[in-house]
């Protein structure tokens, strides 16, 4: 009999990219930081809904290959050091006032499916909630 740990480590956590490209911006206005349900997404196409007026249709597409996900944060401001004899390294040692400010990336995880969105017609609205709730429960 598996017990809740051995189905805690015999599970992988799979991340999923949401894709709200194919949502045009002057089709529809997303405010940031609006509250959203994800509902769906153990059906093929699983139903997004944004501030309860934006209601938003997806399908899963495999990806070629690998996504890697990463982050982004401000990297401290560094010095340079030469990093061989040469006159040409004129900044040795100090920093340029010139240069635009760095960026520290870390990956974050690995990606394998992506959940590209559209704009649910007003024909498909009711029925298509419907049956993605259904599946779900």
């Amino acid at each position: 009999m598996a017990t809740s740990a051995d189905q805690v480590e015999g599970e992988e956590d799979e991340y999923i990219m949401l894709d709200l490209d194919g949502v045009c911006p002057s089709q529809v206005h997303i405010p940031p930081n609006a509250p959203y349900v994800l509902t769906g997404l153990d059906t093929l196409n699983p139903i997004l809904i944004i501030d309860d007026k934006i209601k938003l249709i997806g399908e899963y597409e495999e990806t070629v290959g690998t996504c890697i996900v990463f982050s982004e944060n401000d990297a401290p401001p560094g010095v340079h050091e030469e990093t061989g004899p040469s006159e040409t390294h004129l900044s040795a040692g100090r920093s340029s006032k010139n240069q635009g400010p760095k960026k520290l990336v870390k990956p974050v995880c690995q990606l394998q499916k992506i959940l590209r969105f559209k704009l649910l017609s007003d024909g498909q609205t009711d029925s298509t909630i419907e049956q993605s709730s259904m599946k779900s429960d």
